[in-house]
């Protein structure tokens, strides 16, 4: 997705801010004021909030002190885009601690791969005893080369489907997700919107421009049977944007849980105490229009959660329902 660009757009000067507690909160609160991309979709009253913790900032509280505060302030974004980082903490909000795990290494590399497979640009791949193609990628910030995915594929281009695993992968560079998506389309593809923001104001955005998907090259080895995308709470950012695009695909189904969401593109700004913020500033859209910053549903009949008993006697039930959906788009033609 390189030519996605990241623009913060101010229409009046920037203030001081004294590098005290009171001067250091206010930034923050300022900043997020101004730049985040969410607050109306999510229904956020930021200054509600602002007075709420506010109130708790003392002049002679300690750094530590003023750190957990405005940590707690972020949480109520409920974005895991946004992280104050100083330099003994960064304050996070993980949603997927919430909702089953839905993953089992172990599991997968014991009774699907009998500890036999191969890697390559951080992706685990073998072909399964049902002539299915496994492909576990765990992390979009380890690039994808285009000519180790030439031999993923091609090693893998007899099965009869191919399931793409992305359960546990938080996230890392969308370039990443343009390249994989190469892979699996012939011609260019919507993919979705982008909107930043214009000026200070809550509501004040461009009108979302659309952005498109190219095909890897001719000569690139391509997949075009039925895919399968596995996801859980704890595909996030990056992943949630792959696993969008790829649902549009008609001959891909998403199997799992609802992704962790975490749809805006993150922007990084300081306070005068050094301490660094980074944020939600501006908004992808897929290509229906329809915001994914809480995450990117199953395909419609394909929600389904690991089984306790399965998992007791070494069966993947999300595994195990691509399996299924893979055999069902080979008996309608897909």
């Amino acid at each position: 997705m390189a030519s996605i660009s990241l623009m913060l757009v101010s229409c009046h000067d920037y203030e001081e801010f004294a590098n005290d507690p009171q001067g250091n909160f206010d930034a923050l609160w300022t900043i997020i004021d101004e730049h985040y991309c969410f607050f109306e979709y999510k229904d956020i009253d930021w200054n509600e909030v602002g007075q709420r913790y506010r109130a708790q900032v003392r002049p002679e509280m300690t750094s530590e002190e003023l750190f957990d505060v405005c940590a707690q302030m972020l949480k109520e974004l409920k974005d895991g885009h946004t992280n104050l980082i100083s330099s003994w903490d960064v304050s996070r909000y993980w949603i997927w601690e919430q909702y089953p795990e839905n993953y089992d290494e172990r599991i997968i590399d014991q009774y699907y791969l009998n500890f036999n497979y191969r890697q390559a640009s951080g992706i685990k791949y073998q072909i399964l005893s049902n002539n299915i193609g496994y492909m576990h990628y765990g992390d979009f910030g380890s690039n994808i080369g285009e000519g180790n995915l030439d031999m993923i594929l091609s090693y893998l281009a007899a099965c009869d489907g191919l399931v793409i695993d992305v359960r546990g992968n938080g996230g890392g560079f969308l370039m990443n997700v343009e390249t994989l998506v190469g892979r699996f389309i012939t011609e260019p593809i919507h993919a979705g919107y982008i909107s930043h923001k214009t000026g200070p104001g809550h509501d004040e955005f461009s009108e979302p421009y659309a952005y498109y998907f190219e095909p890897a090259d001719d000569y690139r080895i391509k997949f075009m049977k039925p895919i399968v995308v596995l996801a859980n709470r704890a595909s996030f950012s990056a992943t949630n944007n792959f696993v969008s695009i790829m649902k549009m695909l008609p001959n891909v189904r998403v199997v799992g849980d609802t992704t962790g969401g975490g749809s805006g593109m993150p922007f990084t700004s300081e306070l005068p105490n050094g301490w660094n913020v980074r944020f939600s500033a501006c908004s992808i859209l897929d290509a229906t229009g329809r915001e994914t910053e809480f995450g990117t549903e199953p395909s419609e009949g394909y929600k389904v959660d690991m089984s306790e008993s399965d998992m007791a006697a070494g069966r993947d039930t999300i595994l195990e329902t691509a399996f299924a959906a893979i055999e069902d788009m080979t008996a309608s033609g897909i």
